[in-house]
């Protein structure tokens, strides 16, 4: 077997960072009743409404499956809520759920910024977004071009 590559390598770390860092912010949620991919759905569901659930499920990393269980029960919870319009669904949050974003929002903004607060200097944290914006730009390219 070959040696890893430095990309493998960096590849691996992030997939750990974000696997650690989403099991720390279920975690950190739960006092808000809500779990990370909920909030990743609340989140955008807030920015695009009102959208498609195909629309939904290509910006959030939760299955068409996963998508339809969890907004069954974000529905069920008051917190979204789905409109027929002809023959497209759509689907924006409730004043219930305006409302449990905005008590979440700044507490997780606060908790994930702390990762790269606690660990690399400002200078450090904008050639981190740099170098990995321009990862995933090309990673968008890549799925393009299929």
């Amino acid at each position: 077997m070959k040696k890893n590559t430095r990309g493998s390598l960096i590849w691996l770390r992030l997939t750990r960072f974000t696997h650690q860092s989403n099991l720390l912010s279920n975690e950190f949620l739960k006092q808000f009743d809500l779990t990370t991919a909920q909030f990743d759905v609340l989140m955008q569901i807030s920015t695009y409404e009102p959208l498609t659930q195909c629309d939904l499920a290509e910006k959030v990393t939760v299955t068409q499956g996963g998508i339809s269980r969890m907004l069954a029960r974000l529905e069920k919870d008051g917190l979204v809520e789905r409109k027929q319009e002809w023959k497209t669904k759509t689907i924006s949050l409730t004043s219930k759920g305006r409302e449990k974003l905005k008590n979440a929002f700044d507490a997780q903004l606060a908790f994930q910024s702390s990762f790269f607060d606690e660990s690399l200097s400002e200078e450090e944290q904008k050639m981190l977004y740099s170098l990995i914006s321009r990862v995933q730009k090309n990673s968008e390219a890549k799925m393009s071009n299929r």
